[in-house]
């Protein structure tokens, strides 16, 4: 028999699993949802308006204690397997149970969570960047005895996405919030490393921002704190649902508990050092060599022609772990879309920024735009005639330029761009909102290279952003490659892709170096 021990996340008790552990039950299962000191028996989000707070410490080694109980009361015994599973904050104390009780837990399931690392606090996985440094500020001053208030009705979108939640179960986890132990947030998982043996299923909610897919693509970039996730006695689920499955869709999350107990789900595929990743595969185009000029973290590829020429500025998308090599400004696809531009007559520039992590925006558009500048004070350059090509993930950064385009910017395009932070980035209250920012583009051309088979959490912002661009009128050119995946640049190197490419500079060239053409899409 399976025995769940379910563990819920910030300001959710016990009676958030209702349904799930219902379901699960009817399976066979046993299932234990268990109650978190100073949430199941703290005070309401009214009472907290109209009563002190509550001055007894709980802190995540109290939520720690909370789940050995259970573990305990439940005792290994044969034929009983105990799995533990930690929705949002709830695998902290779901992984400091299981570090102390490794030889009782056959499994840990993480359900749209975080992967908390050892001296780290909970806070540093809340997603409002805002938030965790008003929380972190506060922890200075104040005692970690204190209580933060749950959201109320739209503020839950602070915590998670709240896709897939109906009016009436949005209100249910507004009534059954309770307040949260800053101490639970505050004070650092302490781990032995005991844990490391226990197998483990991540189950990836994609409309709260992530799938495995991405997961894949930051394991093929050589992303160390992902190696670990390629391990056999990992496995990955998906569900087309915001941040609260418990309560949008608890029959698909019970099944897949149950799979997910039974040692099933998919399986990252290892990182292959001895063949060429994925990103630094050849560039599918034949081009002309052109010499490199490196100035700062800036290379142009200059035409042999008289200027000042046209440039093609090509961002590059992230986050890329630090210590990637090479930088992404030597990746193939950016080496080659910048001769491209060279044979076609312009200066292609490529450029390394500091998008290491989904916090690293900021500093990565204050990259970009002193990276512009550079270039636009070049001598061989004409600083009245820009293009800026944005890739991935760089296409959050599009929305600095889209509010207020200079007149300079005689286009901006984007290949299979994020074009909307997914909610477990942090960014909601951020100024990175391109949908948001195209309203405000004007007269700027934009040439948006679409993948067919895009990731679907990545289609969903880039079709948010094609309907405001058509509602507002903006000059939008979409070049559809309806067999390509993210990246295709160099994961498909088909006729397809290689005309969508030549298809797409000659619209940039062309908004650069004379007239505005006025197709409105293209499918190659």
């Amino acid at each position: 028999m399976t025995v769940f021990i379910m563990v819920a996340g910030v300001f959710t008790g016990a009676g958030v699993w209702q349904e799930t552990t219902a379901r699960l039950a009817e399976a066979g299962g046993e299932v234990h949802a268990v109650p978190l000191t100073g949430v199941d028996t703290g005070r309401s989000a009214e009472s907290m308006r109209t009563a002190p707070p509550r001055r007894a410490p709980v802190d995540l080694e109290t939520h720690i204690a909370d789940v050995i109980a259970v573990i305990d009361a439940v005792g290994p015994a044969p034929g009983r397997e105990i799995v533990l599973v930690g929705h949002d904050y709830g695998i902290h104390p779901v992984l400091g149970a299981a570090d102390r009780r490794p030889q009782h837990v056959a499994r840990v399931v993480y359900l749209d969570c975080g992967m908390p690392q050892n001296g780290v606090p909970a806070l540093a996985a809340v997603p409002d960047r805002a938030l965790r440094a008003q929380l972190s500020d506060s922890a200075r001053y104040d005692s970690l005895e204190g209580e933060l208030a749950p959201p109320s009705g739209d503020e839950w979108q602070r915590w998670g996405s709240t896709a897939g939640l109906s009016v009436a179960a949005l209100e249910r986890l507004t009534a059954l919030a309770a307040p949260q132990p800053l101490g639970t947030l505050l004070q650092p998982l302490r781990l032995t490393g005991a844990v490391a043996a226990v197998p483990t299923t991540g189950v990836l909610c994609t409309r709260n921002g992530v799938g495995i897919d991405l997961v894949q693509q930051r394991v093929d970039l050589g992303d160390p704190t992902m190696a670990t996730l390629t391990d056999p006695q990992v496995t990955f689920f998906e569900l087309p649902t915001g941040h609260w499955p418990m309560l949008s869709c608890s029959s698909a999350l019970a099944d897949v508990l149950l799979r997910a107990a039974a040692g099933e789900g998919r399986r990252l595929r290892p990182a292959d050092v001895s063949a060429t990743p994925v990103h630094l595969r050849p560039f599918p185009l034949e081009v002309p060599e052109v010499p490199r000029d490196r100035r700062g973290h800036v290379d142009l590829y200059v035409p042999d022609a008289k200027g000042p020429l046209p440039a093609v500025v090509l961002v590059h998308g992230g986050p890329v772990p630090a210590g990637a090599r090479p930088t992404p400004r030597d990746w193939p696809t950016l080496v080659g879309h910048a001769r491209l531009a060279a044979a076609a007559g312009v200066i292609g520039v490529t450029l390394d920024h500091r998008l290491h992590d989904v916090g690293d925006f900021e500093s990565a558009a204050a990259d970009v735009t002193a990276a512009v500048e550079l270039v636009r004070s070049d001598p061989r350059v004409d600083a009245d005639r820009i293009a800026l090509w944005f890739f991935s993930g760089g296409g959050l950064l599009t929305a600095d330029w889209l509010r207020h385009p200079p007149a300079w910017l005689r286009c901006l395009a984007a290949s299979y761009p994020i074009l909307a932070p997914p909610p477990n980035w942090g960014l909601t209250g951020s100024r990175f909102q391109p949908v948001r920012a195209v309203t405000q583009a004007g007269a700027l051309p934009i040439v948006l290279l679409r993948a067919g088979q895009e990731t679907p959490e990545v289609a969903a912002t880039v079709e948010a952003f094609v309907t405001a661009a058509e509602d507002c009128g903006t000059h939008l050119e979409l070049v559809d490659v309806p067999n390509g995946h993210h990246g295709f640049e160099t994961r498909d190197a088909t006729e397809e892709t290689r005309l969508a490419l030549r298809h797409a500079m000659r619209s940039v060239v062309t908004r650069l170096t004379g007239g505005r053409r006025t197709v409105r899409s293209s499918r190659v």
